[in-house]
């Protein structure tokens, strides 16, 4: 809980009506700025209902006051008090409750006192300041009043400089907006000073007639079906026509068609010629083979069986003969035909082609005349618009730069009205009368006279000398906080003072000789050690203890002798009068068995 709420809340016990409605959060500052904090903090904690007079008491007290009687003094209460020995054993004992807090207050109030005392010597000395001031001031009015005569004759001089100064301003603002005047269509101005006030039609007719020139060159050069674009002097984008492109599609194809032909001619050719070859070749190993076998034919006429036999071996080896000539003829001699066909054709090609490019090495340098014609048209158009465009850059600039001085003129002129609409009030001008109240009309002072006394009602007369005073009291508050501050701050470096050396302590006992961080004591760490310690043994015994009575269980299970001595133990230690019966019954018992 904070100040502030424990503040309310004493309010709250001594039965303070509008205890309620009041917020703790307001009252913090009293803790914090004041000097009467030890009272606070004894008021906090000692203040109950006892120390609230009833409303009965207090109409006895107002109807024994009206009754003329006497009251008793301090002294007489006193030494009735004296007789009342459990009152005083009471008083006494708060009052040594609350001594150290009066104490505490003591001291407060000395500090208080010597704030005090030293802000008295400061407005004494403020107070005898002021009395030089005044004698200072005189003096000064008198030499102010030298002064603004001066200052008037200086100010008349500065007005006539200021007049002349800004008539040539004027004339040199008119020789400038001579220079950006615009020249009449059709008409060239003597001395033009910027690009856009040069005429470009002589400029502009003869590179139209460069154009003209190259497009008939184009024209009478590049008939063959080649195409360029090329711009014009107003840009425009000129396309010459393509003059032969179709018939050029139709020579292609016809020359294309030849050599088809020719292909063709040669394949059938030499596929003719191979077979002949293939048939000549054929006759004369036939021829060969008979001439070589003939006489062994003779020798061998009578074998008509191995004959039939040979015949038929012959005729198959024929036949795979025959299958691989067909192959032969299918596939590589038509490859191979083929290919030199195409080899036939390379002269040709190679001749059409250096043709052709005998015509694009014509067409490449006359383009590249055409080209530098166009590139240096463009070149040039390109420099035109760049100057152009540099120049409307600048124009841009010096327009936004024009702007912005005609704001801040049209900006001074309108102070300079209102200064001279505000020198002209009647109410602002000095009379040789003084004034004691402030003017109605003078809001300033108005404004600063509620702002200074925090009263914002309206009163009908407000005073220079009332103004003065609500500034010395604000002077004197400020000095006052000032004062207050610095003992804030004297209390505030002596509780920081304490609190580092506490935290010094804590750090010295955390650390104990620079070590590692001390998370308890040495004392506490070894009752934890003998704690672990007991409890360890405390588990041992249980568990002995635990396992002597399930050894003890089963003998009482398995002995019925044990059991009943465990009941008669039983009634020995709980109920002796069920053990004396018991007993007697046992020996009744051994006294009949004998007798029988």
């Amino acid at each position: 809980m904070n100040s502030g709420e424990r503040f309310v809340q004493t309010l709250r016990k001594a039965g303070y009506p509008k205890a309620p409605q009041l917020d703790g959060e307001d009252f913090d500052w009293l803790f914090e700025t004041t000097n009467a904090k030890p009272f606070l903090d004894w008021f906090c904690a000692s203040i109950t209902e006892q120390n609230v007079v009833p409303d009965e008491k207090l109409q006895a007290f107002k109807e024994l006051k009206e009754s003329g009687k006497a009251i008793l003094d301090e002294k007489g209460v006193s030494e009735v008090l004296k007789t009342c020995n459990p009152t005083n054993t009471k008083i006494a004992t708060m009052e040594d409750v609350a001594i150290e807090k009066l104490e505490e207050e003591v001291e407060s109030l000395q500090k208080l006192k010597n704030v005090r005392i030293h802000r008295r010597n400061k407005l004494q000395m403020v107070a005898s300041g002021n009395s030089q001031l005044s004698m200072k001031l005189q003096n000064l009015e008198e030499e102010d009043a030298k002064k603004l005569k001066e200052i008037l004759r200086a100010l008349e001089g500065t007005n006539n400089r200021l007049n002349n100064e800004l008539s040539s301003i004027v004339q040199g603002v008119r020789e400038l907006m001579s220079f950006f005047t615009i020249p009449e269509e059709g008409c060239e101005m003597s001395s033009p000073t910027f690009l856009f006030q040069i005429l470009l039609d002589k400029y502009l007719s003869s590179e139209e007639q460069h154009t003209a020139a190259i497009t008939s060159f184009i024209k009478e050069h590049f008939d063959e079906g080649f195409s360029m674009c090329m711009q014009d002097s107003d840009g425009n984008v000129q396309h010459l026509p393509q003059g032969s492109e179709k018939t050029s599609e139709h020579t292609f194809d016809e020359k294309n068609m030849e050599t088809l032909k020719l292909q063709l001619a040669y394949t059938g050719t030499k596929h003719k010629l191979i077979q002949s070859k293939a048939k000549g070749a054929s006759f004369k190993a036939g021829l060969k083979w008979a001439e070589g076998h003939a006489s062994s034919f003779q020798n061998k006429v009578g074998n008509q069986e191995n004959l039939q036999a040979r015949i038929s071996s012959l005729n198959s080896e024929i036949t795979q003969i025959q299958t691989q000539i067909d192959a032969i003829k299918q596939d590589r001699i038509l490859e191979l035909v083929k290919q030199n066909a195409q080899l036939l054709n390379m002269p040709i090609l190679k001749g059409n082609y250096d043709l052709q490019l005998a015509h694009h090495q014509s067409y490449s340098k006359k383009q590249d005349v055409v080209g530098n014609h166009l590139l240096k048209q463009k070149a040039s158009f390109e420099f035109l618009q760049l100057g152009y465009e540099l120049e409307l850059k600048k124009h841009r600039k010096v327009y936004l730069q024009l702007t912005d001085i005609t704001e801040n003129l049209k900006e001074s002129a309108n102070k300079l009205d209102e200064r001279l609409l505000m020198m002209s009030d009647l109410s602002v001008l000095s009379s040789t009368k003084p004034r004691s109240n402030l003017d109605s009309k003078d809001t300033a002072s108005h404004r600063l006279y509620q702002l200074l006394d925090g009263d914002q009602t309206q009163k009908l007369f407000r005073t220079y000398s009332g103004l003065e005073s609500v500034a010395q009291k604000l002077n004197q508050d400020v000095t006052t906080l000032k004062d207050q501050l610095s003992v804030v701050e004297q209390e505030q470096a002596l509780f920081l003072s304490k609190l580092d050396a506490n935290l010094k302590s804590l750090q010295d006992f955390m650390y104990p000789e620079g070590k590692e961080l001390l998370l308890n004591t040495p004392e506490v760490a070894n009752h934890f050690q003998q704690l672990d310690s007991q409890l360890d043994r405390l588990n041992h015994v249980l568990l002995e203890v635990l396992e002597d009575l399930k050894v003890k269980r089963n003998i009482l299970q398995s002995n019925k002798m044990h059991q009943i001595e465990k009941k008669l133990y039983v009634h020995f230690f709980q109920n002796e009068g069920q053990l004396k019966s018991i007993v007697e019954s046992v020996e009744s018992q051994t006294h009949v068995h004998p007798s029988t």
